[in-house]
């Protein structure tokens, strides 16, 4: 009987032990959101405040890729990005003629030229997704 109460003893422990390290492991781990901003497709800010940005600005930015359905927009086609829940503007209205309805990966850039709140994609790239 004193074997049998010993055995539970232990499997109690080893799974309030098993537990706790568990719960600890997950909340070392960072949240969805904060891995989701580091794929973000915007790029990073800048500290110091700009009011103007130049050609040369635009021209040094990193090309970025964004995913989604090319759709139609109010005046123009659009990339809606699920995730984002973003709409964006496409630069090249031929190039993304051809793909819509279908899902895409664009590889562009943000058009910082233009008003910030348009969120103008400048097409380099674009193809369907499978």
């Amino acid at each position: 009987m004193k074997q049998i109460f010993y055995r539970l003893l232990i499997a109690a422990t080893l799974t309030i032990a098993a537990l706790i390290a568990s719960s600890s492991a997950r909340a070392q781990q960072p949240a969805p959101a904060t891995l989701h901003l580091q794929n973000s497709p915007y790029p990073p800010r800048d500290s110091s405040p700009t009011n103007q940005s130049s050609d040369s600005d635009n021209q040094s930015q990193d090309a970025l890729v964004f995913t989604g359905r090319i759709l139609q927009g109010k005046d123009t086609l659009v990339l809606n990005d699920p995730v984002t829940k973003m709409e964006y503007s496409l630069e090249n209205q031929v190039k993304a003629k051809h793909y819509l309805g279908k899902q895409v990966k664009i590889t562009g850039k943000l058009d910082m030229k233009l008003d910030m709140k348009s969120n103008t994609i400048r097409i380099d790239n674009i193809e369907p997704l499978l």
